[in-house]
C-alpha cells in the first residue's frame, strides 16, 4: 500500500519518485446493489495552458482509448461493475506527453443516469491509485470516503505540471452533469457524445469565468496570467486586491514582471495557539498568496510547516486558501519544540534534490529562484544546523525572509526616535535571528529578518514593502553569481 491520500492533497511526483516516467491509474468502485446493471465509463481530459484540448484525440475514452501522442491509453474497457476490484486501468507514459499538455482530469461518469434513476449514492469504496508500471508498486492511493447524493459524475483527480514537475491532486468533487458537461468544458466543437443531464442545484462543471476583464498586471500579460486575474477577480476578490498592494511594492523595487516560487514556512510549536486560533496566521497565508500570484501564475504557493519535526502538507491556492490553515492543522496538531534546520533542509531537498540539502560550495543555477516566507514565534533548539542550511543554501537560487512574531530590534512597527531604539536593545527575543541576517562565510547574501509583535499589525502595504527590502538585490547578485539563468 503507497502513500494514502485525503480529498486537496497533493504530491509531487517528480520529487517523490524521481525516476517514474511510466505510470499506471487505476480507478475503481463498488455498486451497492449488485442487481442493478450500471454502466459506469471513465475519461482522462487532457488539457493544455488555457485548460482547453488542443485536439478531440486528447480525449481519451471508450470511444477513444489512445491519445494523439500515444502517452494515454486505456488497458482494458472497464468491467463488469459487479467486480469489487479496479474497473479501469490507464498506462501513462509521462515522457511521451505533448509539451502542450499541462493538466489531465480523470473523470468517472455514469451512463443514462437520470433514464435509470441511477447515481453515485449507490456507489461506494470508490479510489484511485497510481502505480509504478514497472515494478506494479502502488505509489499512491486516494479513497473517495465522501457521502455522495444526486451525483451522477465524480472528478477523481489530476494529473499536472508544475515548474516541469508532475504532481497529482486527489480532487474528489461530484457533479450532477454527464460527460458532455465535461466535454463542453474542456473542447470547443464539444458533439462529441451524447446530450448532457439537465441542470440542477448541485454544482456543474463550471465554464470559463466571463466577468469584465482585470487591469492586466504587467505590460505584457501571458493568457495564463490573464485567466489567473479574471479567476481571482471573481473567485477570491479580496485576495486579488491584495495582488494590487503587492504589484505597487513591485514596481518600485523594479521587479514587476520578476517571477519566483513562493514558500511558506509556518511555526507550529505550542506557544503559536493564540495566532492560529484568532485566525491571524490564515490572514497572513493569504497575503503571502497573493504575493504569490504575482510572482508566479499558477496561482498556488507550497507550505511548510516546523516544530519538532518537518512536514508538507501541500499548496494553498485560489481554489482551497479558504481556512487552510485549520485544516492543515487537524492534521498536524502543534508540536512542543522549534527547529529551523530541519524544515530548512527539507525545503531545499524539495526544490533541489540534487544537493540533498547539505553544506555544499557548488553553486546551483535555475530559471527562476524560491522565495521563503519563514515565520516563528521563537528561537531555535538547533542554531548550528541552521546556520549549515543558510549558508548551504546561499549557493542554491533560494531567498530567506525571516519574520518573528514578538519583540526584537529589528521591529517593524516599532515607533522611530532614540529612546525607542534604546529601549528595543533590552527587548530582543530574537537575537539569533539578527545575528543569523548577518551571518558570514556565505556565498552570498540570501537572507533578511524583520519582526513585528502583531502579524495583522501592519499595514499591508507596509508589509510587501518590507518584503522587498533585502530581496531585489539579491536577485542582482544570484544572477552576477550565476544562480539564476
Amino acid at each position: 500500500m503507497g502513500q494514502s491520500l485525503i480529498k486537496g492533497d497533493r504530491c509531487n511526483l517528480s520529487q517523490s519518485f524521481p525516476k517514474l516516467n511510466q505510470l499506471s491509474v487505476a480507478l475503481g468502485w463498488q455498486v451497492e446493489n449488485a442487481q442493478q446493471n450500471y454502466e459506469i465509463d471513465t475519461s482522462v481530459f487532457m488539457l493544455g495552458a488555457d485548460g482547453k484540448i488542443p485536439d478531440e484525440q486528447y480525449f481519451v475514452f471508450y470511444n477513444n482509448p489512445r491519445s494523439l501522442d500515444g502517452s494515454v491509453q486505456y488497458l482494458e474497457h472497464p468491467l463488469s461493475s459487479k467486480e469489487l476490484e479496479e474497473k479501469t486501468q490507464i498506462q501513462i507514459d509521462i515522457d511521451r506527453i505533448d509539451t502542450r499538455i499541462e493538466e489531465l482530469i480523470f473523470v468517472v461518469t455514469i451512463h443514462e443516469a437520470q433514464v435509470k434513476q441511477q447515481s453515485f449514492q449507490q456507489i461506494k469504496n470508490a479510489f484511485i491509485k497510481i502505480s509504478d508500471r514497472a515494478s506494479q508498486t502502488e505509489l499512491i492511493r486516494y479513497s473517495l470516503n465522501e457521502a455522495f447524493a444526486e451525483e451522477t459524475s465524480l472528478e477523481f483527480g489530476r494529473l499536472y505540471r508544475k515548474s516541469n514537475e508532475w504532481r497529482f491532486q486527489a480532487v474528489g468533487q461530484g457533479y450532477k452533469a454527464g460527460l458532455q458537461s465535461f466535454v463542453d468544458k474542456y473542447y470547443v466543437d464539444s458533439q462529441l457524445v451524447s446530450p448532457s443531464l439537465p441542470p440542477s442545484n448541485l454544482p456543474s462543471p463550471p465554464r470559463q469565468p466571463t466577468p469584465p476583464p482585470a487591469k492586466p498586471m504587467n505590460d505584457n500579460p501571458s493568457p495564463t496570467r490573464i485567466a489567473l486575474e479574471k479567476k481571482l477577480e471573481k473567485q477570491a476578490p479580496h485576495i486579488f486586491d491584495l495582488t494590487k498592494k503587492a504589484e505597487i511594492s513591485l514596481k518600485k523595487a523594479n521587479l514587476n514582471n520578476h517571477q519566483a516560487k513562493v514558500a511558506l514556512c509556518l511555526d507550529i510549536s505550542g506557544s503559536m495557539s493564540h495566532l492560529y486560533s484568532s485566525g491571524k496566521i490564515q490572514k497572513l497565508a493569504e497575503k503571502v498568496l497573493a504575493l504569490g500570484c504575482r510572482f508566479d501564475d499558477d496561482g498556488s504557493i507550497d507550505i511548510f510547516l516546523f516544530g519538532a519535526d518537518d512536514h508538507y502538507p501541500g499548496e494553498m491556492s485560489i481554489d482551497n486558501f479558504s481556512n487552510f490553515i485549520g485544516t492543515i492543522l487537524r492534521r498536524y496538531p502543534l508540536e512542543g519544540g522549534t527547529y529551523y534546520g530541519k524544515v530548512m533542509k527539507r525545503l531545499r531537498q524539495f526544490y533541489f534534490p540534487s544537493g540533498r540539502g547539505t553544506q555544499h560550495k557548488t553553486p546551483t543555477s535555475a530559471d527562476q529562484p524560491v522565495y521563503v516566507m519563514f515565520v516563528t514565534d521563537g528561537a531555535t533548539a538547533d542554531q548550528q544546523e541552521t546556520i549549515n542550511q543558510l549558508r548551504g543554501s546561499s549557493y542554491e537560487p533560494i531567498f530567506w525572509q525571516f519574520m518573528a512574531i514578538g519583540k526584537s530590534n529589528k521591529d517593524a512597527t516599532a515607533k522611530k526616535g532614540f529612546f525607542a531604539k534604546l529601549t528595543q536593545v533590552f527587548e530582543s527575543d530574537f537575537s539569533f535571528l539578527e545575528k543569523l541576517d548577518e551571518l558570514e562565510e556565505r556565498y552570498i547574501d540570501n537572507a533578511d529578518f524583520f519582526s513585528v509583535e502583531d502579524p495583522l499589525g501592519i499595514p499591508d502595504q507596509d508589509l510587501y514593502d518590507l518584503l522587498m527590502s533585502e530581496y531585489p538585490n539579491w536577485v542582482k547578485q544570484a544572477r552576477s553569481k550565476q544562480l539564476l539563468r
